[in-house]
């Protein structure tokens, strides 16, 4: 496997992919959702981190939205699975295809 040598932060992934950056903050808050390393804590001070995703890390991501999005029902059950901000789980709702 190669080194890292570059990451991105969430809210630079977010404009990529076309995401809310808090509802792909939701999703990598639990560490357990991509695989190990794909996630990096970056320390921009004393008591501040900010959370950066690897190559691999923005392409699992990529793959469980594009699959969660199948339907309206798969979309919103990812929601319910991963948000629990009520609302911010209503505002990326509304913005989904009915």
């Amino acid at each position: 496997m190669a080194a890292v040598t570059h990451v991105y932060s969430i809210d630079y992934v977010a404009k990529m992919l076309g995401e809310d950056a808090e509802l792909l903050e939701a999703i990598i808050s639990n560490d357990d959702n991509l695989t190990y390393g794909n996630i990096v804590s970056v320390y921009v001070g004393p008591d501040e981190t900010s959370t950066a995703l690897t190559d691999d890390g923005i392409e699992e991501l990529m793959d469980m939205i594009r699959a969660a999005r199948i339907t309206n029902k798969t979309w919103h059950e990812f929601l319910d699975d991963f948000v629990h901000d009520t609302d911010l789980m209503a505002r990326i709702k509304a913005k989904s295809p009915r």
